[in-house]
């Protein structure tokens, strides 16, 4: 027996947000076996994790079920029983054992029937890439009775929305390249739409400082926050800090934002290196290296081409970018960099005497302005007690005033090479910044 009808409960719940500011609070569930056996890593959680927090949905619960009906049908019931928005990514597809659907239509006593308009843009996919249609792909047609059904226009299984007694359902489809253009595009504007006046966040992205140190100087803010609030996000070699604040309009959530970000400028100074979330940190590199006319090259060991490849990532890159060398075997540090061999045997490969020869050999034979060698120890071999694994040096050239810095990583050799980069990037900025600098104060030679 029904005691309230969908209308009652909603604007019982409306009431609730308006009068004691109500935070909605939403459940993510992650469908797929490959997911339980450790076959894929689940990318999708943690996106949807962080766009959620940042329009103002509190997330309590994250759960992977398996293509299992019984399983996923209970694990649903749980999450509707104490969660506003359920969100379910994976097991859309046209197989047998894709029951996400299926078994969400169940659990709210929806039957299913064929969406033309699904059928056509399936059909039509297909057409474009000349690909056969078999049978089984008009299942992804079949939609809940009374759903609101999202355009895939990136693959064959449309999202769909299901409301039920004030809770909301949102069926997403697996594969990322999916998923997040529909969350971005249309599930965020249909969830800010549930919610009171609007939430806007800001990101202050900080680098070339460790999370401890951030957290301790962003400690009495937190402490004290109400609206807005900050959030620290530790990121490889860099931290982002993320200011929300919840009010009427996006005039006065600006509004409210723009002293803590004023705040947290002040605090970190020149290690902010940006406060648009789009910006990333080799994007901030290119972006000042353009702003100054200047050229760069690399030179990597350890790395193996990491670090160039991240610079090449950013659009724009080959206005600056001139060379970049690997140069992992000594042979080649001596070929490709001219440095010399009596060096190597002298300080070894990885020091910081052969990491400013490679930023130095980088420059002279890549004709760069700004040029940066990475030596080190990746691991999980090769170290030793004075040279252990993890140890990286990273010089930085920028036209000839040489910076070299000593790091210590720890992790797998993946981590370690992902770490090395990024400080690398850091370590770039910072040289830019500080030649440029002296110039201005009349320091430099």
């Amino acid at each position: 027996m029904r005691l309230h009808t969908a209308n009652d409960v909603r604007m019982k719940v409306r009431r609730l947000r308006e009068g004691h500011g109500y935070i909605m609070t939403v459940e993510i569930i992650s469908v797929g076996t490959e997911i339980l056996l450790g076959n894929i890593v689940n990318t999708n959680a943690a996106y949807l994790a962080e766009k959620c927090a940042a329009i103002g949905l509190s997330c309590y619960y994250q759960e992977v079920v398996g293509d299992n009906e019984e399983r996923l049908t209970g694990i649903l019931q749980t999450a509707l029983a104490r969660a506003d928005v359920v969100l379910l990514s994976g097991g859309l597809g046209p197989t047998q054992d894709d029951l996400t659907k299926e078994t969400a239509a169940k659990v709210l006593g929806r039957e299913l029937y064929l969406h033309e308009p699904s059928k056509a843009a399936i059909a039509d996919f297909f057409r474009k890439r000349g690909t056969e249609i078999t049978e089984n792909n008009w299942k992804q047609a079949m939609v809940p009775e009374g759903c609101i059904v999202v355009d895939n226009p990136n693959g064959t299984a449309p999202g769909i929305i299901m409301e039920d007694k004030g809770r909301h359902v949102l069926l997403m489809p697996g594969p990322p390249d999916e998923l997040i253009p529909m969350f971005e595009n249309a599930m965020i504007p249909y969830l800010n739409s549930l919610q009171p006046g609007i939430i806007y966040s800001q990101t202050v992205k900080v680098c070339g400082v460790g999370e401890s140190k951030v957290e301790a100087m962003v400690e009495d803010l937190i402490r004290e926050q109400s609206n807005p609030t900050i959030a620290t996000y530790a990121k490889t070699g860099e931290v982002h800090l993320r200011v929300t604040a919840r009010a009427a309009d996006e005039k006065e959530a600006k509004k409210l934002v723009k002293p803590y970000v004023k705040e947290l400028k002040g605090r970190f100074g020149n290690h902010v290196y940006t406060t648009q979330e789009e910006v990333t940190l080799e994007k901030a590199v290119i972006d000042l290296l353009l702003a100054n006319h200047l050229t760069v090259g690399t030179v990597e060991s350890c790395t193996g081409g990491l670090l160039a490849a991240r610079l090449i990532n950013v659009p724009g890159v080959s206005e600056v970018f001139k060379t970049g060398y690997i140069t992992y075997s000594n042979k080649s540090k001596r070929k490709l960099l001219g440095i010399k061999k009596t060096m190597l045997e002298k300080y070894g490969a990885v020091s910081p005497q052969i990491a400013k020869e490679m930023a130095k050999g980088a420059a002279l034979f890549g004709k760069a302005d700004v040029t940066v060698g990475i030596t080190g120890v990746a691991g999980p071999d090769g170290g030793s007690e004075e040279k252990p694994v993890g140890l990286v040096y990273i010089a930085c050239n920028v036209c000839g005033r040489i910076n070299v810095k000593e790091c210590h990583f720890s992790g797998n050799r993946m981590k370690i090479r992902e770490s090395s980069v990024s400080s690398a990037l850091s370590l770039m900025r910072e040289s830019i910044l500080a030649y440029y600098s002296e110039v201005t104060f009349g320091k430099k030679s």
